[in-house]
């Protein structure tokens, strides 16, 4: 009996054993890819579902949890109806791709590729190749899909407790389209931030600064909560708080370990360092709410692992486990001041009322992650993700310091853009819909908007009133699911 070659191939690793593995397939990298995407679409179905659902006041908790849902279920069908290729397909503008549908066997079925992404010398010749991974364009689409969604439900987090559910539903598609795909061509789909080099792993910029910004600019046109929410807003679940919060930590594995579009050393790279700095960044948060206010807060917990892991988020495969952990000491110090000292201080916090402080959890901690990027980028991690070779962060000398300059300037234009584009779709829904729930609904909450209650507080559905009259519902007759008997 003849022995096999030595150097045979297993069937299952072999190509066209079926009609449906091409040559080109690496089930391998396709398998970690659907899987990265399913962690980051669980991030926010339903990690930020939970999330927001118990943090904010009780009489919100439908309310929040529902304007994540839609949001993430709107952005899917805008995103393979046009919005996929205006962020990753042929490039219409420096900053923007061509609108078109993602839905076709033909598009779906054939090898990925980002075709604005091949990066040229000043003399023509080829510097970086088109990025082509070994999978089908319907995974890379996905997985595009869920980094698109969750930008939009974070945004949520900054106008919850007063914004038209309505207005909601107008702003979703209409901020993805003239606000996000911009970012993302612009630094991931072969925009001029892209082929400049500036550094952005998996969305410090594209989606957290982004996110940030818009979200503080939309709390400024739709306006505060009213005077007793804004006075008092406890969590109504603390413990469905950290259930959400886990989820979103343990899924953001798959957000950044599954940015090298492969599963190779980087993306092991990315996973460790994302961890490390999010840990890292829980405990300064802690330490500091117990040195100066003197009780370690929970919430405050759950804030300090959010910026650790924004901040990590623009380097997390660029960085070594050392920087990692100076990412993570700063991103839990610098969002903490911004937000225990200045936004205490500072009048324009006082003024526009960001329900979740996304803008020091998600713009300043984003922000600050990408300028640390700039500084602390590895010469040959950044060979195995940048297009352009040599690029490094500050501490390694020679150009690294031109790096820094490079991410001040992709952020600023991130800001510029956000600040702009979400204050024009907000002025125009407002001749459409009020951007903000009316007097009525702002007092009475989820009962008045949506018929609805997340908490049945006796009997089955019943409510119990030590008055006579229930003053709660303020005359107002019942609705929906949970009503006044």
């Amino acid at each position: 009996m003849s022995s096999p070659p030595v150097n045979s191939l297993a069937v299952a690793y072999e190509a066209w054993t079926s009609l449906a593995v091409p040559d080109w397939l690496n089930k391998g990298d396709n398998a970690w890819q659907m899987v990265a995407a399913t962690l980051v679409g669980i991030q926010s179905m339903p990690g930020l579902v939970i999330l927001y659902g118990s943090i904010v006041k009780k009489k919100w908790a439908v309310n929040s949890a529902f304007m994540a849902l839609y949001a993430f279920a709107a952005v899917v069908i805008c995103w393979v109806t046009w919005a996929y290729k205006m962020s990753f397909g042929e490039k219409l503008l420096p900053f923007w791709g061509k609108a078109g549908p993602a839905l076709g066997q033909k598009f779906l079925l054939k090898q990925a590729a980002l075709p604005a992404t091949p990066h040229h010398f000043s003399n023509g010749e080829l510097e970086t190749a088109e990025i082509e991974p070994f999978y089908p364009m319907a995974t890379m689409v996905w997985f595009q899909c869920v980094f698109a969604a969750i930008s939009l439900v974070i945004l949520a987090g900054s106008v919850l407790a007063r914004m038209s559910f309505k207005a909601w539903m107008m702003f979703v598609p209409l901020w993805l389209t003239f606000s996000y795909t911009v970012g993302a061509f612009s630094l991931w789909g072969g925009g001029f931030l892209f082929h400049w080099g500036v550094m952005d792993y998996s969305g410090g910029y594209v989606i957290h600064l982004s996110s940030g910004i818009a979200g503080f600019t939309a709390a400024y046109w739709v306006g505060p909560r009213s005077k007793k929410d804004r006075e008092r807003f406890p969590p109504n679940n603390v413990l469905l708080t950290l259930a959400g919060a886990g989820l979103l930590w343990m899924g953001w594995a798959g957000f950044n370990g599954g940015d090298p579009y492969a599963a190779n050393t980087d993306s092991s790279m990315a996973v460790l360092n994302t961890n490390i700095c999010a840990a890292t960044s829980i405990l300064v948060w802690t330490w500091l709410d117990v040195i100066f206010f003197k009780k370690p807060s929970v919430i405050g917990a759950v804030q300090g692992m959010i910026t650790g892991l924004v901040c990590i988020t623009p380097g997390a495969g660029l960085v070594q486990g050392w920087a990692a952990i100076i990412m993570g000491v700063l991103s839990g110090s610098v969002p903490w001041f911004s937000m225990m000292v200045l936004g205490k201080k500072l009048k324009v916090f006082e003024m526009v009322d960001d329900t979740l402080a996304v803008f020091h959890t998600h713009a300043v901690a984003g922000l600050l992650g990408g300028i640390l990027t700039g500084i602390f980028a590895e010469p040959r991690l950044s060979t195995l993700f940048v297009p352009v070779t040599n690029s490094k962060g500050a501490v390694y000398g020679g150009s690294g310091g031109v790096q820094v300059l490079k991410q001040i300037v992709g952020g600023l234009f991130i800001i510029g853009w956000n600040l702009v584009a979400t204050s024009i779709i907000c002025v125009v829904i407002s001749y459409i819909v009020p951007l903000r729930m009316t007097e009525e609904e702002l007092l009475i909450g989820d009962d008045a908007v949506h018929g609805e209650e997340a908490y049945a507080l006796w009997g089955d559905g019943e409510k119990l009133s030590i008055y006579k009259d229930d003053t709660t519902h303020h005359h107002v007759i019942a609705s929906g699911a949970t009503q006044v008997v």
